[in-house]
């Protein structure tokens, strides 16, 4: 089920169970997931991208791997608020992962969010190469992390 709302999507969800955040990139879709008391997002993995079906093989055993409960996607709008392609690509993926599990489904406003973890991963000092490897899995744990800050202020 999609829920365009995050108000709509919280009211989807169970009361408690881990949710994952998604970034999704044209190369790598970052994942990142919450505890079960939905508090507090982990960066988890990057899912090299090939095509949809295993990409969503591939996203679906993460999530009955870990019993999760809902899948945040990371909504690319502009700055001003519209959306463009890359919106579109990433409602479309939503579209089609919702055929093939019952999972609630949610998008939160990722505008800034690899920016934001770019800035993190230099404030820790991280080497060049290590930010390429886990930046878009620290950019989904943002995008979750807004999600969950939301969720929590909804209960």
């Amino acid at each position: 089920m999609i829920c365009e709302r995050i108000e709509d999507f919280a009211a989807a969800l169970p009361r408690t169970g881990a949710i994952a955040g998604l970034d999704l990139g044209t190369k790598t879709i970052g994942v990142a997931v919450s505890d079960g008391l939905r508090s507090v997002a982990s960066p988890l993995t990057v899912i090299r991208r090939q095509k949809f079906t295993l990409d969503a093989a591939e996203l679906l055993r993460i999530a009955a791997e870990r019993g999760l409960a809902g899948l945040v996607l990371g909504l690319p709008r502009n700055m001003d608020g519209t959306e463009g392609a890359r919106a579109q690509s990433t409602r479309a993926f939503a579209r089609n992962l919702e055929r093939l599990t019952p999972l609630p489904l949610g998008f939160w406003d990722e505008r800034l969010s690899t920016v934001a973890a770019e800035r993190a991963l230099l404030e820790a000092d991280a080497s060049r190469r290590k930010r390429a490897e886990v930046i878009d899995q620290v950019a989904a744990a943002y995008i979750l992390q807004g999600a969950l800050d939301r969720l929590g202020y909804l209960e």
